[in-house]
């Protein structure tokens, strides 16, 4: 009988599913996913995680409870840093032992170390560590990493290419699904393996960033009148449904495309960071400066959103730094949303069609109508 691993669906797991799911499945394991986010997790999770912390990792504890009693052990690994010379947030680096704190008989977790601060190569380190705990097979490992770096590669190209990013990750297991066959006829017409060349990828463990993005100098489509708003903040934040309210959706509704920090070039935003006065401390503050300093060499955003959790130290910082830039050197309507644990919709539908309605207005009567809620009338 194969041994049972759950991954809780919450934090990084909205960005290293797909590696993680067929990186243990090659190792011979069944890969259990606690259900998508819904009330009864949020609650559970509430209660038993401390009331500091920021809602993501709320609900990632109710995402544990909901896999306590389904599986042979736990895959939480301890993050500490996921490219050189830069930090994830310190909560991910104590997540395992918050877990072991809020719960009583739990499976065992595997909560081995992720650290690329000093070099890259330690992401192989990791999944050998990893791996270890099920074969001592290394070179069965190696491959089993391999196989998943190249799926996880064209997961993260089709998320550049697809308009739609939220019904990705809402149909995630169907999309490995396809990477993996996509992989395995590539394999079969290239005759070897297929090499992802962890070491030529800008960000690692391994988020491999492909040179596709968002290339298009056209915020409006040819004879469409279609606002496009770029949305910034965390990938949790972003891609679950039942924490950010559906804000994708709701915005899509109203008549707007939309574009995600992870639909952008990695490569272009490498670059762009390195503007900033001194190097971020924050591997994701990298990544949204880098976002923001490449929205202003464009005019086809209509307008940005910073979706940010109550109580999150990073963003609350970043948000701030991000919003005086933006305001400084580019007129482009900006407003911050902030998510908690309550579910009301009401305030969150208000400000979203009072945001989306002044950036049609203002596409109309361009000049007319301020981006800043200075007192302009139209006449």
């Amino acid at each position: 009988m194969k041994v049972k691993i759950g991954i809780p669906r919450g934090l990084f797991f909205f960005q290293y599913y797909p590696l993680w799911k067929v990186f243990l499945e090659e190792l011979g394991l069944e890969v259990i996913v606690s259900d998508k986010t819904n009330k009864k997790i949020m609650n559970e999770g509430v209660e038993r995680c401390v009331d500091g912390a920021c809602l993501p990792v709320k609900v990632f504890h109710g995402h544990v409870e909901n896999l306590i009693d389904r599986v042979d052990c736990l895959f939480i690994p301890r993050f500490t840093s996921v490219t050189r010379k830069e930090y994830v947030c310190p909560k991910f680096g104590g997540l395992p032992d918050m877990i072991r704190n809020s719960f009583t008989g739990l499976p065992e977790i595997i909560d081995t170390e992720v650290n690329l601060r000093e070099s890259k190569k330690n992401a192989i380190k990791s999944a050998i560590e990893i791996g270890e705990y099920f074969t001592r097979d290394k070179e069965k490992i190696r491959k089993a990493y391999e196989k998943a770096l190249g799926v996880y590669r064209q997961f993260r190209m089709g998320l550049k290419a697809d308009s739609a990013p939220d019904e990705i990750w809402e149909n995630c297991d169907d999309c490995i699904a396809k990477c993996k066959m996509k992989c395995e006829i590539q394999r079969n017409e290239s005759g070897t393996a297929i090499r992802t060349g962890m070491e030529n990828n800008a960000e690692t463990w391994p988020g491999i960033k492909s040179n596709r993005g968002i290339t298009s100098n056209t915020g409006m489509q040819p004879g469409r009148n279609v606002p496009r708003i770029l949305l910034i903040g965390h990938c949790y934040n972003l891609y679950d449904r039942y924490v950010n309210m559906n804000i994708i959706g709701k915005l899509k509704k109203l008549g707007t495309e939309i574009i995600t920090i992870d639909m952008i070039n990695g490569q272009v935003i490498c670059e762009k960071s390195a503007l900033l006065h001194k190097r971020m401390f924050w591997f994701f503050g990298t990544k949204a400066m880098g976002t923001v300093f490449h929205v202003l060499d464009r005019d086809d955003i209509s307008g940005i959103i910073y979706v940010m959790s109550f109580g999150c130290g990073i963003d609350s910082f970043v948000c701030d730094l991000a919003e005086r830039i933006i305001r400084r050197n580019k007129d482009i309507p900006f407003i911050v949303l902030t998510i908690d644990e309550h579910s009301g919709e009401a305030g969150l539908n208000t400000r979203l069609e009072a945001f989306v309605d002044m950036i049609k207005w203002r596409n109309v009567n361009e000049g007319n109508f301020s981006a800043y809620g200075e007192s302009v009338y139209l006449h």
